[in-house]
């Protein structure tokens, strides 16, 4: 069960942001106990609202008039911070509700992140605080700050000798440690940082929640966000929303993964359709960039917040310039593994690099040789010539170790100060490691700085991503109703098979035959060649079993194949249930997809297309996205496979019906949405694909009944 609030997400987030009045509740003189800190910090750092440490052993706190419970406190606080004792804490929520405190930070550990007992104890705080209307942030959390505003209900040791920069940066943390050193890098890095949040065990106040709160911030414009697992798929996606809709950027590190069972799952969809891959489609379909590092975090983050939104590459062009071959090379290596475009430059463009640069190799990459970093003058001829080519939407410079060097390091920034006042929009950016206050004078320009070769290509295609969120349509909702579906779809594969034809997804003509000469009979009305297949409920993968059996061309081959398949089978699972033998129509050649829905833990119905036919696992080529999908959203997800340029009509080949294909996608998922609670899992491998107008059949079918059906 979720343990998150079924309010909209970010409501009351405000009062741990902006509080007015601050009680620390097991408030301590000891600045370096987790009671002792927040007094300190808060008064360091000048917050403007009342402090009001709670002790029962002590008049004084620090130098601050202390109180024995929350009862006696001369004001109420919109905040409170309990930094008891896990065993103390429900009385101090009760105390806290009795006074009407509004937000709760519970920093202390013992919950259910150690055992059943904390578990128990962490449910009981949630009730109480929603019984309450109290927002309670926690606990086993490292709290929140509010750096613009001095608003501090943390123990972070990122405060402890000074306050990060103020500024536009957003941090929302699962971990606390996690987030705390976000916090810290970001303002080492020149960026300022408006508010910070880490959630912890999630009792009642999530990541969602924090997202949604930093998106209607005023002061916040730049969402970085650390997530170990999302516990309420809708709130999320709301929250998301949110901040797409107010144009700010969202960039997600997401750590770990959910096991949903693959080793257990009885299709292949089930295998295919990982919780991981899922995630990534979600924040693919609401705008956010993703990273798999905490360094590409705060490099988007930093490239994000220097470019704001006006800056962004518009498309994947890009023009790539080193003063050595060999790194141009690189530098194209990694920028096509990134999926961004090289173009040819425009003669114009390499004349004037000529010009600068009589050395220079004038293909992109550009190698311009040790000449460039000559003269500022020579390099500024260079770059302005590349920025101000039509033909890209960003440029690339490798700077290898130059800005540890005194005289290069004069020459480049001489040069880069001149380029951001010639060309104040173009986009320019840096490769270089070094060192830090050179980095950090760079960034100062304007100009993006990456540590390598591939974080550069991988950030600069994040930055691609987040310039189209602007683009995205809203995704498409099911509204309709909830049914269960016939209970017969889940006996055989000529019963699913019927449901996928009322769906108007093409299926061959078929019938069971339950004897050998029956089988022969129908065989003969079809005509020959002809498919057999075992039919059983029990027996879901019917090659294994020798249960298959293709072109069949003769009278005699069906009697042959019938009698050996019913053997084979009964060796392969002694007690199955023999329905009879599936005849049907040896189906003409078409490219193998396989396509299907499972059951995500949170995000419930997944659909799922990739390359088909017994293979498919091993291949893994594969695109999912969360039910329903639109036309529009099909299709991208059969554009993402590797497979695409064979269906695109690769090597002179006919193109193939892609867009029944897509059809054929938006029907299943609404079909999946319209019976999530009965259907778990729906593999469709192989359906054959014909070229475009010709259309697709479906050719094996099998459907999983959720737990409470089987």
């Amino acid at each position: 069960m979720s343990n998150t609030s079924l309010q909209t997400p970010g409501m009351g987030i405000e009062s741990f942001f902006n509080a007015r009045g601050i009680a620390i509740v097991g408030a301590s003189n000891d600045i370096n106990k987790i009671g002792g800190r927040p007094v300190h910090l808060l008064s360091k750092y000048g917050y403007d609202g009342a402090i009001y440490p709670v002790n029962p052993g002590r008049s004084q706190v620090q130098g601050l008039p202390a109180y024995p419970s929350l009862k006696e406190l001369p004001g109420v606080p919109e905040l409170a911070v309990l930094a008891v004792s896990s065993e103390h804490t429900l009385a101090a929520l009760e105390e806290c509700a009795a006074v009407g405190v509004r937000a709760v930070v519970v920093l202390s550990a013992g919950f259910a992140e150690k055992d059943d007992a904390g578990a128990a104890l962490q449910e009981r705080l949630t009730t109480l605080a929603r019984e309450n209307g109290i927002r309670l942030l926690g606990p086993n959390c490292l709290g929140v700050v509010n750096v613009v505003d001095r608003v501090i209900g943390s123990f972070t040791i990122v405060l402890e000798e000074n306050m990060p920069l103020p500024g536009n940066v957003g941090i929302v943390s699962q971990s606390g440690n996690v987030g705390s050193f976000l916090m810290q890098n970001v303002s080492r890095r020149g960026l300022g940082v408006s508010r910070f949040m880490a959630t912890g065990n999630e009792a009642d106040v999530d990541v969602a929640d924090g997202i949604a709160a930093l998106a209607q911030d005023d002061v916040t414009q730049i969402i970085l966000c650390c997530m170990e697992t999302c516990r309420d798929a809708g709130r999320l996606t709301e929250a998301l929303d949110m901040a797409r809709r107010q144009g700010k950027p969202v960039i997600v590190l997401k750590i770990g993964s959910t096991d949903v069972g693959q080793a257990a799952a009885a299709s292949h969809t089930g295998a295919l359709a990982g919780s991981d891959s899922v995630i990534d489609a979600v924040f693919r379909r609401h705008g956010v960039v993703r990273v798999h590092s905490i360094e590409a975090l705060l490099d988007m983050g930093q490239s994000a917040s220097l470019l704001g939104t006006a800056r962004l590459p518009k498309g994947p062009r890009v023009t790539l310039v080193a003063a050595s071959g060999g790194f141009g090379i690189m530098m194209a290596d990694a920028a096509t593994k990134a999926g961004l475009a090289l173009p040819a430059l425009s003669e114009t463009t390499r004349a004037r690099i000529q010009e600068a640069v009589p050395m220079a190799g004038t293909h992109n990459p550009v190698d311009a040789s040790a000449q460039m970093s000559s003269d500022p003058a020579i390099l500024f001829k260079m770059l302005s010539a590349l920025l101000e080519e039509p033909n890209t939407d960003a440029t690339l410079l490798f700077l290898s170790l130059s800005l540890y060097n005194r005289r290069l390091r004069g020459i480049y920034m001489d040069a880069l100060k001149q380029i951001r006042e010639a060309h104040p929009d173009k986009l320019l950016m840096v490769v270089s490691e070094g060192p830090s206050d050179a980095v950090a004078e760079v960034n100062a320009l304007g100009i993006p700085v990456f540590g390598t070769i591939d974080a550069a290509a991988s950030g600069i295609d994040g930055l691609v991503r987040l310039s189209r969120v602007a683009e995205l349509s809203a995704p498409p909702v099911y509204d309709g109703p909830i049914e269960p579906v016939d209970p017969a779809v889940f006996r055989n594969e000529a019963e699913a098979k019927k449901a996928l034809s009322q769906l108007g997804i093409p299926v061959l003509e078929e019938k069971i035959a339950t004897s050998c000469e029956q089988a022969v009979e129908l065989a003969r009305g079809m005509g020959l060649p002809v498919v057999l297949k075992i039919i059983s409920p029990d027996i879901t993968h019917k090659t294994e079993a020798g249960g298959v059996a293709l072109d069949l061309a003769s009278e005699q081959a069906v009697r042959d194949a019938y009698a050996q398949m019913l053997e084979s089978a009964r060796a392969y699972a002694p007690s199955a249930q023999i329905d009879g033998v599936l005849v049907t129509p040896m189906a003409k050649p078409g490219m193998e997809l396989i396509m299907g829905v499972s059951k995500d833990p949170v995000f419930g119905p997944v659909v799922m297309v990739g390359t088909g036919g017994v293979f498919a696992e091993i291949l893994q080529d594969v695109a999912v996205q969360v039910a329903p999908v639109s036309f529009d959203e099909a299709r991208s997800m059969i554009r993402s496979l590797k497979l695409y340029p064979i269906l695109d009509g690769a090597r002179g080949k006919p193109k193939a019906d892609v867009d029944a294909v897509a059809q054929a996608l938006v029907v299943l998922s609404e079909f999946a949405c319209r019976h999530e609670e009965t259907v778990a899992e729906i593999d469709i491998n192989p359906v054959l694909v014909y070229p475009q107008g010709a259309g697709i059949i479906a050719l094996d079918t099998l459907m999983v009944p959720a737990q409470s059906q089987r």
